[in-house]
């Protein structure tokens, strides 16, 4: 196999595991923030605002790693090291 095939095929998985890291992620936190929201509905306002912030993040890192991958995908380090590779 060529080295592009590993690539993509690592890309893939980066952006894969990251949407389903993120999307349980934010799923488990939305559901605790309506359990938290029910058994004390004075601090729902307050539980939003950290709720909000929390999804950004995990949205962020998973912006990040796609972005990476997307990064090795178009501009692969490793393909000057394997022109130099005797054949």
């Amino acid at each position: 196999m060529e080295v592009i095939s590993f690539v993509a095929l690592a890309a893939g998985l980066i952006i894969g595991l990251g949407a389903i890291g993120a999307c349980i992620g934010i799923g488990i936190m939305g559901s605790k923030y309506l359990e938290a929201a029910a058994r004390q509905p004075e601090l729902m306002n307050e539980l939003q605002t950290k709720m909000f912030l929390l999804a950004g993040l995990i949205d962020a890192a998973f912006i990040i790693g796609t972005g990476i991958a997307l990064w090795f995908a178009t501009a692969n380090p490793f393909l000057g090291q394997i022109a130099n590779l005797p054949k």
